[in-house]
């Protein structure tokens, strides 16, 4: 296991991918752990991730996403989608689940479902879903910094045609919407990208101390 600043440098968003290694399949199932353990705003989860294996699904994807090499070259690939409706009913099956893992009683519960009812009160269904797609970007922070300390690659792409991969994909009927794809794997050492400098602002440019 890398050092965690020593794992951030070695990343990169890999642009080609080495086609003859695959992750070792234990390997991966932990990346999926790691994502059903990403944070959340109230710990609502209001997300899919969606594992494509199926190599024609891959090439009907790549035809959306600008046929990037990544979409097909890449060992592993997943779709980060957010849940379109937001509502009052996703907080009462959050909180029902809650009250059986914990096992509390529900009423108990109830102040925590009203205040969270409470600040979705009055937002349009845009700023709900808007706020749902936040949700998403905090599990692809944590897919990336787990691949990277366990020294597998990975690119976060926001490239492609949402509305089309939705079709492609079935999510409207799902109640669902794209947001990013990751593909993940091991670079291939004749990457271009891979013999860039990481840039990076200096510290001084990106924190504000207040003493």
């Amino acid at each position: 296991m890398k050092n965690i600043i020593e794992a951030l440098n070695w990343r990169y968003a890999t642009k080609k991918f080495d086609t003859n290694k695959k992750i070792d399949e234990a390997l991966f199932e932990n990346f999926l752990e790691a994502l059903r353990l990403s944070p959340s705003s109230y710990g609502l989860q209001p997300w899919k991730f969606i594992v494509v294996n199926n190599k024609e699904m891959r090439l009907k994807i790549q035809s959306v996403a600008y046929d990037q090499p990544q979409i097909t070259e890449a060992s592993h690939l997943i779709v980060f989608a957010n849940k379109k409706n937001i509502d009052d009913k996703l907080v009462d099956q959050y909180l029902e689940f809650v009250s059986k893992e914990n096992n509390v009683e529900i009423a108990k519960l109830q102040g925590l479902g009203g205040m969270i009812k409470g600040s979705f009160a009055g937002k349009s269904n845009e700023e709900l879903r808007s706020w749902a797609a936040h949700q998403v970007y905090l599990a692809v922070g944590v897919l990336l910094t787990s691949c990277a300390i366990s020294g597998i690659d990975a690119c976060p792409m926001e490239g492609f045609d949402s509305s089309k991969l939705d079709e492609v994909l079935g999510l409207g009927a799902l109640g669902l919407e794209s947001k990013v794809i990751v593909t993940l794997g091991y670079r291939d050492e004749k990457d271009d990208s891979l013999l860039r400098k990481k840039v990076r602002f200096p510290k001084e440019d990106v924190f504000i101390e207040i003493n």
